[in-house]
């Protein structure tokens, strides 16, 4: 008999995969699976979970956000085994899934899963530490961690905009340099992200044709700091439009970036909290995990 380990975040988004875990546990029982559900408690339980365990099971599966699927991902290639993921979104913006067109019905997105096939992502590195589909600083950044959990299941999307807006006049911009395979970029910049997702703490999104998720490459965002309102309402009326060629917007591909930063300047991966750097090295994994997936969903 297969065995899935399914880790799940209780607290995560609107709780409905809680009341609805008896189902999901059905779909993989009849689909063959002896089933363990491991439960988090704190933040680092998921990537222990699936690093210590990982190796006796056929299959790894999250329920809950892109926190919770970010600690699973770091377990796994932390152990250093090969091991399928699938991922049941559950979280209040759901980003990543959103870029692979997860449903967001968990019992279907279990479905998905016992019916569909393995395919390679890329994951990030961002000094050590893993990243499945944003590192990003600047105007928002702290708003995808700073904005309370009740907040954030209530509203989704809409929190981290009304927590990012509380940012606005206190908006500076960021000094940093960035060292690609393709050039120097540097600047004063309001924001940056270094991403493999077409959407951004659900503020920011990028087109399918822009993004593809396995090819070894990252797709840079860097907004540089408007020096009049006029250029604010510019960078905005950019992003609505999704115009990047805007002298006001620097938007590229990179495998890998070395970056040099105010340490005190403060990150966020996949949402998380991640502390300033002077040096920085960001490098793509290429075909680092597999992701189970229904591929008639994808199309």
């Amino acid at each position: 008999m297969k065995r899935v380990l399914i880790i799940l975040n209780p607290c995560a988004g609107t709780k409905q995969a809680n009341k609805y875990l008896v189902d999901i546990i059905d779909i993989f029982c009849r689909a063959g699976y002896e089933t363990v559900v491991a439960t988090t408690e704190k933040r680092g339980d998921g990537t222990e979970f699936a690093r210590e365990r990982c190796a006796d099971f056929d299959l790894v599966v999250c329920i809950g956000g892109d926190g919770t699927f970010n600690e699973v991902i770091a377990g796994i290639l932390e152990s250093g085994k090969q091991v399928p993921i699938g991922y049941i979104p559950a979280g209040s913006t759901n980003d990543f899934a959103g870029s692979l067109n997860l449903s967001k019905n968990v019992v279907r997105a279990a479905e998905d899963i016992v019916r569909g096939e393995p395919r390679t992502l890329d994951v990030g590195c961002f000094n050590g530490r893993y990243f499945s589909y944003v590192a990003s600083f600047g105007a928002f950044t702290r708003a995808s961690y700073e904005a309370p959990q009740s907040i954030k299941n209530a509203l989704g999307h809409l929190a981290y905009i009304l927590e990012g807006i509380k940012d606005i006049p206190s908006i500076k911009p960021e000094k940093l340099w960035l060292k690609t395979e393709k050039g120097v970029y540097g600047g004063n910049y309001l924001f940056g992200a270094i991403s493999n997702s077409t959407s951004v703490g659900g503020i920011l999104t990028l087109s399918d044709d822009l993004v593809d998720m396995d090819d070894g490459m990252f797709e840079v965002l860097l907004i540089k700091s408007p020096s009049n309102i006029l250029e604010l309402n510019q960078i905005l009326f950019d992003l609505t439009t999704q115009n990047y060629n805007s002298p006001l917007i620097s938007f590229f591909s990179s495998s890998k970036l070395e970056i040099t930063a105010d340490p005190d300047m403060p990150w966020t991966l996949d949402g998380e909290y991640q502390e300033g750097r002077a040096e920085i090295t960001v490098e793509n994994l290429h075909h680092a995990i597999q992701l189970i997936t229904n591929r008639e969903r994808h199309k």
